[in-house]
């Protein structure tokens, strides 16, 4: 049987954590893998999902199924977080929210209940965008495309072009959008370009499917749903993947949520329906304890307000060292080429290196980053930005 399968490529990313594994240089950086570290170099447990599991286990009496739906708690949750609890009411019933493992089951799932509803449908996600987006959706069998978004030059949005791209797609064409903290260039659009974009959606009747991935690592927990917020108010029908990865720091977890708005409440009971069937049929269920971390934290003031004060303590230091970095850049090449890594959000930036000069960063400086030169702000230390800076001045013109 499985003599006809051919081998596979390695993950990139994955290339690039083996590859940092084998370098025994005391100077090596990984910037490539997307994680949230501290200063110490260590991803941290965050303090209020270590005291809500404590709670957990000490409460918990059974392991017992939770549904095909998942913890809803946990949805409910979601729902306040992402929409605000006076959009879920002005909402009536539109919203329905079902768990997922993971950021990528929610991005899967939505992608299956776009296939069953219109099959034709045309996805189109932004150049660039995460590697994973791809794989994921069009795996179902969706037609893919892409719309233009990053402009290497200013380090920017290329918003002309987008526009320009989004109004020539056919009605009903899904668009994947990154709520904040765009990966993998830093790039977000502002709230007047938000506010362009969607009356842009309304018009040509688009659908959006928005990534959410870094609520909080951004601007802040509210400024991060803006757009997403603002497409629920004004559009019939709507898509949003959740990721808990980042913002709990919960990876390995997995845990995730699927949510949909619908033109209707007997509608959004319809979607909810097969969205069940589907998960059944590929996962059955999805696993509690990740989501049960979340619940717990949400219904628990106390621990609530610690979750958010570590996140913005999280954003914060990733912004300074957005401007650090940027600084010192500007002092080893003498003029503002980096400059744009201050202004973009969240834990990326894409530097715009050749690919030999991002073989040079690993090879002669032990530093790694994406083979398409994207960079984890969030995984360099203080103490390594002049070290980095210094290298990729080294490194440009390759």
């Amino acid at each position: 049987m499985f003599e006809t399968l051919e081998p596979q490529a390695p993950d990139a990313l994955l290339g690039i954590t083996t590859a940092f594994a084998a370098d025994q240089s005391p100077d090596k950086v990984d910037l490539g893998v997307g994680v949230y570290r501290d200063a110490s170099g260590a991803t941290p447990v965050m303090a209020a999902v270590r005291q809500a599991e404590q709670m957990m286990l000490a409460e918990q009496i059974s392991k017992s199924y939770v549904g095909m739906a998942g913890n809803r708690q946990f949805a409910a949750f979601i729902e306040s977080m992402v929409l605000g609890d006076a959009t879920v009411s002005a909402l009536a019933g539109r919203v329905i929210t079902l768990q997922t493992p993971g950021g990528c089951g929610a991005l899967r799932l939505a992608a299956e209940l776009v296939l069953r509803a219109a099959k034709t449908t045309q996805v189109v996600v932004s150049e660039p965008t995460w590697p994973n987006h791809v794989p994921l959706i069009g795996g179902t069998g969706l037609t893919m495309g892409h719309y233009p978004y990053y402009q290497v030059a200013t380090g920017g949005v290329d918003f002309t072009a987008l526009c320009s791209a989004l109004d020539a797609l056919a009605p009903g064409s899904l668009v994947v959008l990154h709520a904040c903290c765009h990966n993998p260039t830093g790039a977000d659009l502002s709230p007047t370009q938000w506010q362009t974009l969607v009356a842009l959606f309304a018009r040509r009747s688009l659908v959006p499917l928005f990534d959410l991935a870094y609520q909080g690592l951004g601007a802040g927990l509210e400024e991060d749903v803006y757009a997403i917020r603002l497409f629920a108010a004004q559009l019939p029908e709507m898509l949003v993947a959740v990721s808990c990865s980042k913002s709990f720091g919960l990876y390995r977890e997995r845990v995730g949520a699927v949510m949909a708005l619908a033109s209707s409440a007997r509608q959004a009971g319809i979607l909810m329906g097969h969205l069940q069937i589907i998960a059944r049929r590929m996962y059955s269920m999805s696993p509690d304890h990740g989501a049960a971390i979340v619940a717990t934290i949400a219904h628990n003031l106390p621990l609530r307000q610690a979750w958010s004060d570590e996140l913005a303590s999280m954003r914060q230091r990733i912004r300074a060292l957005r401007v650090g970095l940027a600084s010192a850049l500007g002092s080893v090449t003498g003029e503002p080429r980096f400059d744009f890594i201050k202004g973009q959000q969240g834990m990326f930036s894409l530097l715009g290196l050749s690919p030999a000069a991002v073989q040079a960063l690993a090879t002669e400086h032990h530093i790694y980053v994406a083979p398409d030169s994207r960079m984890n702000v969030a995984g360099l230390s203080e103490a390594k930005i002049e070290h980095v800076a210094t290298a990729i001045g080294a490194v440009l013109g390759q």
